[in-house]
């Protein structure tokens, strides 16, 4: 049984690499990420197989790029960051108030409740926004398929768009920013079972929690006086291979089908939010420091890891990217779902209040 499970393994993880060789020969967008995912989909729905990844193999690759992000951070990034926290806050409730917008404006034309057609369209962690809506009642199983129409929208637009816009900066920005981090021997490969530790220990606590985790050490010890190594370019494409595989694993088309029609009316929304989202982070470098590149991706309603390693491509600032897209994702987490249950929930509260007055 072992072995049968250790051969679908490295068939998945073949067919992932294949698929990020191939998007790197034609120079699509974060092609290890992509490719794997396109191919590991793909090859699901075309042989009817699914495929294997162990949630252990794509942990090990998002702290691999938790660490390789981490070493971004410098006293400089800090210092940066903080001045704009709060307009950053301001211009994410309105992201998320779009969001809810077109999730309730949506349902007066579609048979989908408003609990789901919102739930759908938060720019949260998937699986923290399907549990959250299920405590409302809403249809999770519609939450996680639009969730993932959502994700596939901004996978494959905006890392396209946003390349093809900022091209040009990519080479400088990454060559300097790499440059920096220091390399101290094999020893300074040890600090790294800090990060590590810690990805493991918070992966369940918080969204995102095993790259935010393997990130936010790595950069507290790359502000410190430790010497940290490098991470080959190998190894940071292994770990892209085994999360584009992840995530492609989890797209079935025959999940795509359960949603049928509004599939596509999701789509068009989220590309809409998107959208907004460029919008809102061209204003954002207006009355910041931060380039355009880095502030839209900063406010950009995609997964933590995709806009950093898309900041890392186009010559953005992954650490600034990674800092913002931390305080939305905790935003996200820590008031939209309570903001939502009092929103649904008040007609209720209103109509109990109105029996007690009665009575």
């Amino acid at each position: 049984m072992q072995s049968q499970s250790g051969l679908r393994l490295v068939e998945s993880l073949v067919i992932a690499a294949i698929g990020g060789y191939v998007f790197s020969l034609v120079n699509v967008p974060l092609p290890w990420v992509l490719g794997a995912l396109t191919f590991v989909m793909v090859w699901q729905g075309i042989t009817d197989r699914k495929a294997f990844v162990p949630i252990a193999v794509s942990n090990g690759g998002f702290i691999v790029l938790g660490i390789y992000f981490g070493l971004y951070f410098t006293t400089e990034t800090f210092q940066t960051v903080a001045p704009y926290i709060l307009p950053y806050i301001f211009i994410t409730f309105i992201l998320i108030a779009a969001c809810i917008f077109f999730g309730l404006i949506v349902t007066k034309w579609i048979d989908v409740d408003q609990v789901t057609s919102v739930f759908s369209l938060i720019p949260g962690g998937l699986s923290e926004m399907a549990i959250a809506s299920e405590s409302l009642g809403a249809k999770v199983s519609l939450v996680v398929i639009f969730q993932t129409i959502r994700l596939i929208a901004v996978l494959f637009t905006i890392p396209p768009v946003m390349t093809f816009i900022f091209s040009g900066d990519a080479q400088a920005g990454v060559g300097q920013v790499v440059n920096e981090v220091s390399s101290g021997g094999m020893w300074s490969y040890l600090w790294f079972i800090l990060p590590v530790a810690v990805a493991v220990l918070i992966r369940h606590k918080i969204p995102a929690g095993i790259i935010i985790g393997a990130l936010g050490v790595t950069a507290l010890l790359n502000v410190s006086p430790a010497e940290l190594a490098q991470i080959p370019s190998p190894l940071m494409n292994a770990a892209q291979v085994a999360v584009g595989a992840g995530l492609g694993k989890n797209i079935l088309f025959k999940d795509l089908k359960i949603g049928g029609k509004y599939c596509l009316i999701y789509f068009v929304i989220a590309m809409l939010v998107i959208s907004v989202s460029f919008g809102l982070g061209y204003m954002l470098a207006q009355f910041t420091v931060l380039n355009n590149a880095t502030a839209i991706l900063a406010i950009a309603p995609g997964g933590f890891f995709e806009m950093v390693l898309t900041a890392y491509n186009i010559g953005g600032d992954p650490a600034i990217v990674s800092a913002l897209q931390l305080v939305r994702i905790l935003l996200i987490v820590m008031v939209v779902p309570s903001f939502l249950k009092w929103w649904f929930t008040r007609g209720s509260r209103r109509s109990v209040t109105a029996v007690r007055g009665e009575g």
